[in-house]
């Protein structure tokens, strides 16, 4: 995988002139599996063969930055994104369908980034991961946050903090769902698509009073009217609101917590509740009338739940519990462990690739290609994560003997 995508270049020593001979490849890989499957490296390093403590500790404390490993996960999807596989499953829409949700996870110690959740820990704390993926199972953003903490702060900063995916349409459960996100996406550019539970009590709003649909017979009747004085007034504001998120200024979720600390509601939040009732109640129709748009709704949000399946398996090292404490070194795990996903995703396209372009035969090729367009490359069984730790040169060799496409082979050579 190291040959195909060179993502270990990306690990670079924190100190700029830092000269001394980097560590050897398998350091790094035993750095990324101590973080991304909650084992620990002063374990890893005592169950692994070839592997030494100090050296693994050196990297760790060293090479293994936030930016580092994101930059890592980026390289592996610019890699994949050059397949010509991944198109399958974007292949009947113009648009890229992206979606994430959040999983709860406990934190075995004290941590400022963890809080109480009784239905998911009982009487212990943990932190909630939010992760996101796209139609071509690029999981390509995912941060961590107190259990605490909604998640619809976030969906704005996966949206726009990556380097690989550029989202058209965007899907998040009824946690990840506010009035507020629906006017910030739909300004910034992003359909904004969530399940929402009890859709049927929302409520319709609209720039003319009930009566004046009753008399064009409308079907669906709106209950309340947009108070359009507000968005007026604060105009200006949102619109600088936007231009910060856009900019990077500044990330949305800080503004949203700067916006939320205030003891009555914000004005200038009131004015981006009251805005995204618009795009909420065109959603709403259309998610009634549109049958095909509710079911690629459910079909994205089921590739997200499948991600938070594939990182249990990866996070077999712990009971998939957090065993950093502080807030940057969880997500540095969760990089690490979304790193090691990506791989594994990585890989089943090739082998699959591979297999498409020798199969001979017409009929049992388009087989394979529909088996690949109806199932899932996320998926893992078929690699024991629960195996012997060997890092020894015969033992890092390919055994499958997977080789680069031929339109990737030519550009390479």
């Amino acid at each position: 995988m190291e040959e195909f995508t060179l993502n270990l270049d990306e690990f670079e020593h924190w100190q700029p002139k830092y000269r001394r001979a980097k560590p050897a490849s398998k350091t790094f890989f035993a750095g990324i599996m101590g973080y991304g499957c909650d084992i620990g490296h002063r374990k890893l390093a005592q169950i692994s063969n070839e592997i030494n403590e100090n050296e693994l500790e050196n990297a760790v404390r060293w090479y293994f930055s936030l930016q580092n490993v994101q930059a890592a996960n980026d390289r592996v999807l610019q890699f994949i994104s050059q397949l010509d596989l991944p198109q399958v499953y974007q292949s009947k829409s113009e648009k890229l369908h992206t979606s994430s949700d959040g999983q709860k996870r406990e934190v075995e110690d004290d941590s400022l980034n963890a809080n109480h959740s009784f239905k998911y820990f009982g009487q212990n704390k943990g932190s909630s991961t939010i992760s996101f993926i796209d139609m071509r199972n690029f999981m390509w953003y995912s941060t961590v946050i107190s259990s605490a903490e909604r998640e619809a702060t976030y969906v704005i900063d996966g949206l726009m903090y990556n380097n690989v995916v550029k989202s058209d349409i965007h899907s998040t459960d009824t946690h990840g769902y506010s009035e507020v996100i629906f006017a910030v996406t739909h300004l910034l550019g992003f359909e904004f698509a969530p399940r929402i539970k009890g859709l049927s009590k929302q409520k319709l709003y609209a720039f003319k009073p009930r009566k004046h649909y009753e008399e064009q017979e409308f079907v669906f009747l709106p209950t309340r009217r947009i108070r359009e004085s507000i968005i007026e007034h604060h105009w200006d504001d949102i619109l600088r609101f936007i231009a910060t998120i856009q900019l990077k200024i500044t990330s949305a979720s800080q503004l949203f917590r700067r916006l939320n600390s205030y003891s009555k509601q914000h004005s200038l939040y009131q004015a981006l509740k009251e805005l995204g009732k618009i795009p909420k109640s065109l959603f709403i129709l259309k998610y009634y009338d549109n049958c095909s748009f509710r079911q690629s709704i459910e079909a994205q949000l089921n590739k997200v739940e499948s991600s938070n399946k594939f990182s249990k398996a990866v996070s077999f090292g712990h009971s998939n519990e957090f065993i950093q404490s502080e807030k940057e070194d969880q997500e540095i795990a969760e990089s690490c462990r979304r790193l090691i996903k990506n791989a594994i995703v990585c890989w089943n396209y090739l082998y699959l690739s591979r297999e498409l372009a020798t199969e001979k035969n017409d009929d049992r090729k388009a087989k394979l290609l529909e088996a690949v367009e109806n199932g899932s490359v996320v998926t893992w069984a078929h690699f024991n994560l629960h195996g012997e730790f060997d890092f020894s040169d015969e033992k890092m060799q390919d055994s499958v003997g997977l080789l680069l496409p031929k339109n990737l082979l030519s550009k390479k050579t």
